[in-house]
């Protein structure tokens, strides 16, 4: 049924309809329906939902969309949805929702669900502690692999996860981990000892959320210990939590680069007003760098009064070294969001994509002078092609260290978005291509 239909079967007030599309769809896909909905349509589906089922759609919501639903449930609705979540969850919902609103939510929690939720909203927004699941099972070391494995089965219904056991001493320090199919596996009276990986990873509840997820990532972890200062467990991150903190991360990024500021919520939920708002300051910015351009444009007005036909090459010349810094500075903060480059690498990347920058230049410059030969004349020409090398190169090389060099400076390197570097490289190229044009024609 597609999603046009959805919407009349909602409007109809269609519940036996409604409630055979809730039953054939999984969570993912309801999840995406409600965030697509108004808050009236939005509550309405969740509400026809059995209170098991109803829960694992929330969870896969938004943090903005959960507050979209809650705040159209009624008090005893509210709470069994609350009280259910786990804490990391709610913790996140809490972060982004106004201060009223998480009063009301934690004052209806259980002392127990209260007191984790409380310690979670503790740390530093975007912080691993934050993310970190508390609920999870701590194994002895000095325990057998049996008794290891009773302690799981005693205590793991309340974990959110027990695929990763962290292995503490007796003062609940980390001594590494032990993996459940290791545990299963081993004979009962094998030592734990024998069993741990000493070498297992970990990261402190303060640590950024996205470095640590990006650390999971690149190791293949299902789960990562968080401890405190003092190296004592608090919890894990676990995989799914890691892939939503990339995913908010990269939606952020990608936002930031092409000039907008990141929002959350459904796209298709999203007012006018609001999309417009998000992209709004950024254009009056890059307004105000555009005049750049004009100014350079004024100060060579005498130059292109001299040999108009420079003027019909401009376009080309500023929109391809917009485009190759645009290309260079996208490269560039994916690198260093993955972690591939770092800033201490800044003049190696800059040679690097000089060289790059100047090799595209050339064959480029092969192309203009074909076609500068062609439309205009020859020395127009090679001023077109020289100026495509030496825009290229200086393009490329901006795009690439402006967000290294944004990090250094402890700004997000995605604010340096390609339309920003775009219109820098624009105003410059244009100095390059008249002061090319001033030793190459006879001014």
């Amino acid at each position: 049924m597609a999603a046009q239909d959805l919407r009349q079967l909602v409007d109809t007030n269609d519940i036996p309809a409604l409630q055979q599309w809730l039953v054939q769809h999984a969570p993912h896909e309801i999840a995406d329906e409600i965030g697509r909905a108004d808050p009236l349509r939005g509550v309405l589906l969740f509400r026809l939902l059995d209170k098991d089922r109803a829960l694992e759609v929330f969870e896969e919501l938004d943090p903005s969309d959960q507050h979209k639903i809650l705040s159209g449930l009624r008090d005893h609705a509210f709470r069994d949805v609350v009280e259910a979540m786990d804490p990391d969850d709610r913790a996140r919902l809490l972060g982004e929702a106004p201060a009223k609103f998480a009063r009301h939510v934690l004052g209806g929690l259980s002392p127990h669900e209260r007191t984790m939720t409380a310690a979670l909203l503790g740390y530093p927004d975007g912080s691993v502690g934050r993310y970190m699941s508390p609920e999870t099972v701590a194994i002895r070391r000095h325990l057998t692999a049996g008794e290891a494995l009773r302690v799981v089965r005693e205590r793991g219904a309340d974990a959110e996860t027990i695929y990763t056991l962290p292995v503490i001493d007796d003062e609940r320090r980390f001594v590494g981990t032990l993996s459940l199919r290791d545990l299963v596996l081993s004979s009962p009276d094998r030592p734990i000892t024998e069993l741990v990986d000493t070498t297992a990873l970990r990261v402190q509840a303060t640590d950024q959320a996205e470095g640590a997820a990006r650390l999971m990532q690149e190791a293949n972890l299902l789960d990562l210990p968080v401890v405190d200062s003092e190296d004592r467990v608090l919890g894990l991150l676990t995989i799914d939590d890691a892939v939503e903190v990339i995913e908010a991360a990269d939606t952020e990024d990608i936002a930031r680069q092409s000039a907008a500021t990141p929002w959350s919520g459904h796209y298709m939920s999203a007012g006018v007003a609001q999309l417009a708002r998000s992209r709004a300051l950024w254009l009056l910015l890059l307004i105000a760098a555009a005049t750049l351009t004009v100014n350079v444009l004024q100060f060579f007005e005498a130059t292109l009064e001299q040999v108009t036909a420079l003027a019909l090459f401009i376009p080309l010349l500023v929109g391809t070294g917009g485009n190759a810094g645009a290309q260079a500075a996208t490269a560039t903060v994916r690198a260093l969001a993955v972690g591939e480059v770092r800033t201490r690498d800044l003049f190696h990347v800059a040679w690097r994509e000089s060289r790059v920058g100047l090799l595209l230049g050339a064959m480029l410059g092969a192309v203009g002078l074909v076609m500068g030969t062609i439309l205009v004349d020859f020395p127009v020409a090679v001023t077109v092609a020289l100026s495509l090398v030496l825009i290229c190169g200086w393009a490329a090389t901006i795009g690439a260290t402006m967000p290294l060099l944004a990090k250094r400076l402890g700004i997000d390197p995605a604010v340096i978005s390609a339309p920003l570097v775009t219109t820098l490289v624009d105003a410059t190229g244009l100095v390059i291509y008249f002061l090319i044009a001033h030793a190459v024609l006879p001014l």
